[in-house]
């Protein structure tokens, strides 16, 4: 069988292309690729037998390769998303598997392949499902995030926290009394999570709330400098193609 994964996490498609290979040593994995636009481009020429498919990538969400791309394969849905929203896909050849992803939830997924092989829905009903979940998905956003605090476990409100930040690699969140709290996911993940109304990617370091925003002023090349709450950062700078959007936003 020849197969294509679409995942913007470098070890987890590692590790799902090992788990296949385990799985079955005729699985052939004709290519990782890590963006909505690579896969929409690749499949434009290609058509695999199966597709496993990460929901959320770095530059969007992968539903929007349905809009542009008439996929034939089945689609096995990989995703960190809750359970609830994601009922959507248990129908037909649809799927989805919970990461990170073991043996056991890897072969039942192949068996429930078997056992629709032959058993195929009519493609409207596909997308109509497909838009269902992605309209699921894109308005439950996230309400909480678990957080370490030395050796113990906590979970933050988003509504406590200021604003999210990158550095050296690694992403966190500055929550109301000025703590900053490491995550596990990236600003991009993160972005994907949130209710834009109430967060806002000022560039590629910093999503801001407006809660956050102590000043705002004039920068140079019609940037704007932020001053935000908690924050020694004095370079916060909403970059220059982002400006008017920023605008836009804080006088929603």
């Amino acid at each position: 069988m020849d197969i294509l994964i679409i995942e913007d996490e470098k070890p987890a498609a590692t590790r799902l292309e090992r788990l296949l290979k385990s799985y079955n040593d005729q699985i052939n994995v004709l290519d990782k690729i890590d963006s909505v636009k690579k896969a929409i481009k690749w499949l434009q020429s290609n058509q695999p037998q199966l597709i496993f498919m990460d929901i959320q990538l770095a530059d969007g969400l992968s539903f929007e390769i349905f809009e542009h791309v008439d996929i034939q394969a089945p689609v096995i849905f990989t995703t960190a998303f809750d359970e609830y929203a994601l009922k959507a896909f248990k129908v037909n050849s649809i799927d989805y598997l919970l990461k990170p992803i073991d043996e056991d939830e890897l072969d039942a997924a192949f068996k429930k392949l078997d056992r629709l092989a032959g058993n195929h829905q009519p493609k409207s009903n596909t997308l109509d499902q497909i838009n269902q979940a992605m309209a699921m998905l894109t308005n439950k956003y996230k309400s909480r995030f678990v957080i370490k605090v030395g050796e113990h476990i906590k979970s933050i409100a988003v509504n406590d926290i200021q604003y999210f930040f990158s550095r050296d690699k690694a992403s966190f969140c500055c929550a109301d009394e000025g703590k900053n709290y490491l995550l596990d996911y990236s600003i991009e993940q993160i972005e994907g999570m949130l209710d834009p109304e109430k967060f806002y990617r000022i560039n590629r370091k910093y999503l801001v709330s407006l809660k956050a925003i102590e000043d705002i002023i004039s920068y140079s090349n019609s940037r704007l400098r932020i001053v935000l709450k908690h924050c020694s950062d004095k370079d916060v700078v909403v970059s220059r193609e982002r400006v008017n959007d920023f605008k836009g936003w804080l006088d929603r």
